[in-house]
């Protein structure tokens, strides 16, 4: 029998989808949070992929810069580690939980739990989607790097 408790994902479409599958095999309700969502980004609006990948490189390289008007990586981890610390707060405590965001949120919250500065290394390996890790929900210490779902 599976310890999964609960499912918690952002607000946007590709993470309601995703925790909602969850979700279904699981029998449990996803919850969204919204402060588990992507950097705001809303100031470019879609960037074609090679804009985009020289953009990002620049959020993760200079964390405490607004670049082109995007949310500050700085802001956005801390954003999203204190909806994290939330999300854990309001779980039960003998279960685990599914926290189903994107890329750039986890990469954020990788690098706070591993305690080291902002950076793209730590950003989901390949193409992008369909990435997971797993920390201890009391320590926060990592059980698990980033890996793809399917493994």
């Amino acid at each position: 029998m599976s310890r999964l408790g609960s499912v918690f994902s952002s607000a946007e479409r590709k993470a309601t989808d995703a925790a909602q599958l969850i979700g279904d095999c699981f029998h449990l309700s996803p919850v969204v949070v919204g402060e588990l969502g992507e950097n705001d980004r809303s100031a470019t609006g879609y960037l074609p992929k090679a804009e985009f990948e020289v953009v990002a490189n620049l959020f993760f390289a200079q964390p405490e810069r607004s670049v082109r008007g995007w949310e500050r990586a700085v802001d956005a981890q801390r954003r999203i580690n204190a909806a994290v610390d939330r999300v854990i707060a309001e779980a039960p405590r003998d279960r685990n939980i599914a926290v189903v965001s994107h890329g750039g949120v986890g990469s954020l919250l990788l690098c706070h739990l591993k305690g080291i500065p902002i950076n793209r290394a730590e950003d989901q390996p390949g193409a992008g989607g369909g990435c997971v890790y797993s920390f201890d929900l009391e320590t926060r210490t990592l059980l698990s790097g980033w890996r793809r779902i399917e493994d």
